[in-house]
């Protein structure tokens, strides 16, 4: 459902600020997500353009789009929606199928950023996480991350079967374009949980977003998967913490127009705005994540770079997560998981920032089923 409606202080010059006669509705996930999408492409994009805009944050849920799709009365022009919400809407008919050929950016953009419905508008990414005094020496791969021999100590995952199945094949030596036909069988499954319980004993499982680097900086544990985000600012702030990409897991977010825009022209407008490398790296700028558009990649600091889960070194060494994957699978293999982990102890988190890092204020856009929103 929509949370609030924010109207824009900025107005080109002979235009408007009432949000009555705005032209383009854009509905972005909020807080410090919104301020970014604000400062980066809204802002900008009405000054260029003398377009009045009207920005509404939601919590994800489709039901309100729904119903305007089905009463052919859509407001909504452009969509930020995670790619599980992007392929669910895109099949049920909730967005507008997208026409590549009126992408500009399309041959500066990283592969998999343009799909159906949707055309990616950053990349976040979960990662082999290391706190650098416990671990002796240069963690590589997920099969390092089992060896209990060599690198002692706890290690942290994520208490589900998405990302932690893929994680415990990997580590047993499938390569990741193999990952999903090994884990679309019964065989494969099974050889993920027997993989899982080589080191069950020794997991510390968690379930927030922010909880690994906590966990790290604690010595809870000695690495952990992590969305690589969350690390990056502690790293930033000097804490003894590495990332190995090595069997990464990566997705987007995305930009849709809902079916039925008043103004799908202006929403094209808007998505080939906001892919320009120049407003990439001003999102990138505003709010840790990776841009997707290479152009903007190339003008990114050498250490920036080294944590960018989007760069051509990263995603070589990567596994796409396969949504349409876990929209058929998710709910068989997420029931033997949770028959299989044991519970959690609710591990004391009540006082976190539970928002990923931002370059300004906070920020709620969380890739975790404890956040706003979930992938």
């Amino acid at each position: 459902m929509l949370k609030k409606l924010v109207c824009l202080p900025v107005v080109a010059a002979g235009f408007s600020a009432a949000c009555a006669a705005a032209p383009l509705t854009v509905v972005v996930f909020p807080r410090g997500n919104q301020d970014a999408m604000t400062n980066a492409y809204v802002a900008p994009f009405r000054k260029a353009t003398g377009s009045e805009v009207t920005v509404y944050s939601y919590d994800g849920e489709t039901a309100e789009l729904r119903e305007m799709t089905a009463a052919k009365k859509t407001t909504w022009d452009v969509m930020q929606v995670e790619t599980r919400t992007l392929e669910l809407g895109c099949e049920s008919g909730l967005f507008e199928k997208i026409d590549p050929k009126k992408i500009e950016q399309l041959g500066n953009l990283v592969p998999g950023s343009v799909s159906e419905c949707g055309v990616a508008n950053f990349m976040w990414s979960q990662a082999i996480a290391y706190n650098t005094t416990a671990v002796h020496g240069k963690l590589q791969s997920w099969a390092d991350f089992w060896d209990l021999k060599r690198f002692p100590g706890k290690r942290g995952l994520r208490r589900s079967a998405k990302y932690t199945l893929e994680i415990a094949l990997m580590a047993d030596g499938v390569a990741p374009h193999d990952v999903y036909r090994v884990l679309a069988t019964p065989e494969g499954v099974d050889r993920a949980f027997r993989k899982l319980d080589q080191i069950k004993a020794d997991v510390v499982w968690w379930e927030a977003a922010p909880q690994p680097a906590l966990f790290l900086e604690a010595n809870k544990v000695a690495m952990s998967s992590s969305y690589t985000l969350y690390v990056d600012r502690e790293i930033r702030h000097g804490k003894p913490i590495a990332l190995a990409w090595n069997g990464s897991i990566y997705d987007f977010d995305h930009l849709a127009i809902p079916n039925g825009s008043p103004n799908a022209a202006s929403a094209y407008r808007f998505i080939n705005f906001a892919s320009r490398p120049d407003r990439q790296k001003a999102f990138a700028d505003e709010i840790l994540y990776a841009p997707v558009n290479m152009k903007a990649l190339a003008t990114l600091s050498p250490a920036r770079l080294e944590m960018t889960p989007s760069t051509s070194a990263h995603r070589k060494v990567a596994l796409p997560l396969n949504i349409p994957f876990w929209i058929q699978y998710g709910p068989q293999l997420e029931a033997r998981f949770a028959k299989w982990a044991p519970e959690v102890v609710r591990q004391e988190v009540e006082d976190h920032d539970d928002s990923p890092p931002v370059n300004g204020p906070g920020a709620e856009h969380d890739h975790d089923h404890g956040g706003s929103h979930a992938h």
